[in-house]
């Protein structure tokens, strides 16, 4: 089995001892990609500001694989209300395009900080397919 660690600079995950995506036999696995900025902490503004983050992390990881998220076939996207879903729709729309990915949109008491309100994980293909 072919496994490849996807890292990106900077790497905010690292402290967390995990990859930003892993390449597996065609597919990228990516790690859920919450609102963390640059310098490693949680962006602050609300909802949009976080989501918008998320999916800029969630594009840098695909990127940084050879990927795209043009190549999605599966997001799971986790949000801590669902008062978001909305949001969450137009974003899709932003962010994505027909065919649509798979998706499920999941509300958690909690994510891995107090502050995060969204994170996003995916499977897309990799740069070879």
């Amino acid at each position: 089995m072919f496994l490849e660690q996807v890292v990106t600079n900077p790497d905010p995950y690292a402290p967390f001892l995990l990859s930003q995506a892993i390449r597996a036999n065609g597919l990228v696995f990516v790690s859920g990609q919450a609102a963390i900025g640059d310098d490693g902490e949680i962006v602050g503004g609300g909802f949009d500001r976080q989501a918008e983050q998320a999916f800029r992390n969630l594009d840098r990881a695909l990127k940084a694989a050879g990927s795209g998220l043009d190549k999605i076939v599966k997001v799971t996207i986790f949000l801590r209300s669902m008062e978001n879903f909305s949001k969450v729709v137009e974003l899709r729309r932003k962010w994505f395009s027909a065919p649509y990915p798979a998706d499920s949109i999941i509300e958690v008491s909690s994510l891995y900080s107090p502050e995060a309100l969204i994170e996003i994980e995916a499977i897309a293909l990799d740069k070879d397919r």
